[in-house]
Parts: structure tokens; C-alpha cells; sequence
């Protein structure tokens, strides 16, 4: 005997947060979806949304876009940054739909024009809505064991791992920030391996070490014969990471073209190359990083407002290593197994009880990139397997302000200034006299490195 026609799936439900000042619109809205099983909470303004989404969870945001006070499109970022999972719907009277669009840009879901044609139409735009949502959570579950390459478990970096889990399930886009040295491309590339883009290209590309011209050809590609010396068309980054993730590193130092363009690509997820007249569609999550204060240099017109507000639609703040002393010393244990590692080297150095000390109190300006250039320069120095004090030289210390500790009276330890001068000669013998590299290794500007070798009179 067979079995009768399996029952259809029960629909999905969920809690709905509806935004609307008209009490009607409301109303109609929230019965709709009750009826439909969902638990919904009605608010009659933007500022009451804004706190409903910063104190309960929400599946779906059903806000109208013109409300008096705080809009929608303040609704729609709130989300965004609040509960980035949570999936939004505006509503939008009849003629102003470039506003929803714009909203959609920022996140949102869909959008319904006013007036709603029946309970039907928002009950099946927040079914949809919610399938997508179940959809992202189950394809992109976070690797937590993925995090240690951030942190050792710092308190100032919990809210940063949190919401970095949390956005990586969505296509939002993401601006990270911090100083320099942080950690900022480390968590852009967390981001993408535990997003549903994890299969595809992860593309880098830092807006402070190109001209503008060669900066421009790198986004965008061009065309064959496009300025000279285009011998044959190429394709550019964006393009390149279509499907993927793009992270725009240092993204403070766009020249103000290449801000016009980059907000068009944004606005339409289409450009052309140099040279080129054909519109070249890509799917892209923006992941962008600054050092600088992006909100500040939007108000002295240094950087575009508009543009700011494209890229900011989820904040995240990477804390200096100074806040997070908890994660020093082991992050510095991490590095110089790497360093050992790519030296090729049978054993990682240890650091003694004194060195450990120093490195958690440093005040560390140059954050995660100074410490593993203090530990490379360390291993150079050290003279067996335990790295000391003595070894251990930070950038801008005057000669003699680090000694090693000593129980006797033996010979004085090497000024620091002795150090700097075999740790730069040492590194230009391994590096073949390439200053520029050596330079990169010992964490310090080519002009400074000149200076220092005129100073110690190294050839």
C-alpha cells in the first residue's frame, strides 16, 4: 500500500518588528502577519524602532521610509550594525521608489509601494525574506577555532570576533577600522572564509602604495591601446573578485576621482574598463579598511559623505594591541613559531619570564606588525633558543634604556644602539643589500633606514 502526498512544509515564522507613524498602515500590517503565525511589534516611529532593535532580536524589519524625526533609512542602518542578520522590508509611497532603492543598497531586503494591495503581498515578502535569512545562517556556519588568529581571548576583542561572526552571514558592507597594524586585513580574510563566499576569491588591494593612475588601472582593468604601454586588455581587482570578497585596505587615501568612481560601482555593481565602453556586471562584498577618521574627513570634504555612508553600513573597530594586553604574550609565541617557520628553523625560540614582562607592558604604537617585527629582529640577535630582554629592541628607544637583568657584576650589555647597528647589518646580508626589502623587514621607512645606515656608516 503506498503512502498518500506527504504534507506540505509548515511556513516559516518569525518576529517581526513593523514601523509605521500611520496607525492604520500599522495595524493592517501587524494583523496580516499574526494571522500568518508570526509574533509581531509594533512601533509608531524610528526612534522607537532604533531602541527595539538595540534591545530585542528581530527575524524581520518591516519599516516605512518616510516617517517624521528619525526615517527609515536610519531604521535600515540601525539594523545593519545591530542585528546584521536580521532581514529589512521599507515600504515606500507611490513615485518614490529611488529611496527604497537607495535603502535596498544599504541592505534591505525588498521593498512594497504604499498602498500595500492585500495581506497576500506582505505576507509572502516576509516569508521570502525569512527563507533567505535561514538560508545565509545555514550556509555559512562560523569557524570559531578561526578567531585565534585574532585574538587569545583579550575582553576588548570579544564585541570584535561577535560581530564579525555575525556580519559574515550577510552581503553587508563592512568598514574596519583601527590604527595602523591592527589586524584589520587578518579579520577582512576571517570575514570572507566564514561567509557563503567562502569558495570564492578573496581580492586585495591597498590604496596607499599606488599612484592614482596605476590605482585606477588596478580596480577597474582596461582595454588594449586604453593610455600607453596597454599592450592587451586586462581585467581589474573588482572584476577579478566577482562573486568573492573585495577588500579595499587604507581606503582614506582615495583621491577624490577615484571616491566618484569607486561610489559608482557601489551604487550600480557595474563599471568599465579604461578604455572601455561595455558595462561590466559583478557581485562583490566591499570589505573596506582606514586608519583614519573617515566621519571627520567627510565633514572637512576630504572624503565623500556619500561614499562614507556606502562603506560604513557596519562599523567595526579593531582595538590596539595596548588594549589587549591578555593577548600579547601568547600572540607572541604564535608569531615566533610563524617567524621559525618560514626561516626554515627545527625549533621555535622561547621567551624568558623577563622578556614575556616587556612585551606586556609596551605601549606598542605599531600595534601587531611592530610586535612580530620585534620578535624577527630578536631571533636575529638571540644567540641560543630563549629570547631575553636584551633582544628585544623597540623602535624609538634611546641607547642603553633596555638591559638585561644581571645577578653579578659582568661585562656591560651591548648599547642598543650596538644592536641596531648588527640587526640592520645583518638583515641587509640576508636580504642580498636590497634596502627596500630590508627595510620592510625591519618595520621602518626606506628614508628612515638611509638615515641609519649614513648615521652607522654601513655600505
Amino acid at each position: 500500500m503506498s503512502a498518500g502526498p506527504s504534507a506540505p512544509a509548515a511556513p516559516v515564522v518569525g518576529r517581526v518588528l513593523v514601523v509605521d507613524d500611520e496607525e492604520g498602515v500599522r495595524t493592517f500590517l501587524a494583523e496580516s502577519l499574526e494571522r500568518a503565525g508570526h509574533e509581531v511589534t509594533q512601533v509608531a516611529d524610528g526612534a522607537a524602532a532604533v531602541r527595539a532593535v538595540r534591545e530585542e532580536p528581530f527575524d524581520v524589519v518591516l519599516t516605512d521610509l518616510r516617517m517624521p524625526g528619525t526615517d527609515g533609512m536610519v531604521v535600515v542602518r540601525t539594523v545593519r550594525t545591530e542585528q546584521p542578520d536580521v532581514e529589512v522590508i521599507v515600504l515606500t509611497a507611490f513615485g518614490d521608489v529611488t529611496t527604497a532603492v537607495e535603502a535596498m543598497k544599504l541592505g534591505a531586503f525588498d521593498y512594497l509601494e504604499k498602498p500595500v494591495s492585500g495581506p497576500a503581498a506582505i505576507r509572502a515578502l516576509v516569508a521570502a525574506a525569512l527563507d533567505r535569512r535561514t538560508k545565509l545562517a545555514a550556509a555559512a556556519p562560523v569557524e570559531l577555532a578561526k578567531t585565534t588568529r585574532l585574538t587569545f581571548g583579550a575582553p576588548a576583542m570579544t564585541p570584535v570576533v561577535d560581530a564579525l561572526a555575525r556580519v559574515a552571514r550577510t552581503a553587508a558592507t563592512v568598514l574596519l577600522q583601527g590604527e595602523s597594524g591592527t589586524g584589520k586585513e587578518v579579520a577582512a580574510r576571517l570575514l570572507h572564509e566564514t561567509s557563503p563566499r567562502a569558495a570564492k576569491p578573496f581580492i586585495a588591494l591597498n590604496c596607499a602604495v599606488l599612484t592614482e593612475e596605476l590605482l585606477e588601472s588596478e580596480l577597474f582593468g582596461h582595454e588594449k591601446g586604453a593610455f600607453t604601454g596597454a599592450q592587451a586588455q586586462r581585467r581589474g581587482r573588482i572584476e577579478l573578485a566577482d562573486g568573492g570578497t573585495f577588500f579595499l585596505d587604507e581606503v582614506g587615501e582615495l583621491k577624490p576621482s577615484l571616491q566618484a568612481k569607486l561610489l559608482r560601482v557601489l551604487e550600480e555593481r557595474s563599471f568599465e574598463r579604461l578604455g572601455g565602453s561595455t558595462s561590466i556586471k559583478v557581485d562583490v562584498r566591499w570589505v573596506a579598511a582606514t586608519n583614519r577618521d573617515l566621519r571627520a574627513m567627510a565633514r572637512e570634504g576630504t572624503f565623500r559623505e556619500d561614499l562614507y555612508h556606502r562603506l560604513a553600513v557596519f562599523p567595526i573597530r579593531l582595538p590596539p594591541l595596548r588594549e589587549r594586553v591578555a593577548d600579547i604574550v601568547p600572540l607572541a609565541e604564535s608569531l615566533l613559531a610563524q617567524l621559525a617557520s618560514a626561516a626554515g628553523r627545527a625549533t621555535v625560540p622561547r621567551l624568558d619570564d623577563g622578556a614575556k614582562e616587556r612585551l606586556a607592558t609596551a605601549s606598542w604604537p605599531g600595534n601587531v606588525r611592530e610586535l612580530r617585527n620585534v620578535l624577527e629582529r630578536a631571533t636575529i640577535l638571540a644567540d641560543g633558543p630563549t629570547i631575553t630582554v636584551a633582544q628585544l629592541w623597540m623602535e624609538g628607544e634611546t641607547a642603553g634604556s633596555v638591559e638585561e637583568p644581571r645577578a653579578d657584576a659582568g661585562p656591560e650589555t651591548s648599547s642598543l644602539a650596538d644592536l641596531e647597528r648588527e640587526t640592520i647589518a645583518r638583515t641587509l646580508v640576508t636580504v642580498g643589500g636590497n634596502r627596500r626589502v630590508a627595510a620592510a623587514k625591519l618595520g621602518i621607512g626606506l628614508r628612515t633606514l638611509y638615515e641609519k645606515l649614513k648615521r652607522y656608516g654601513i655600505n
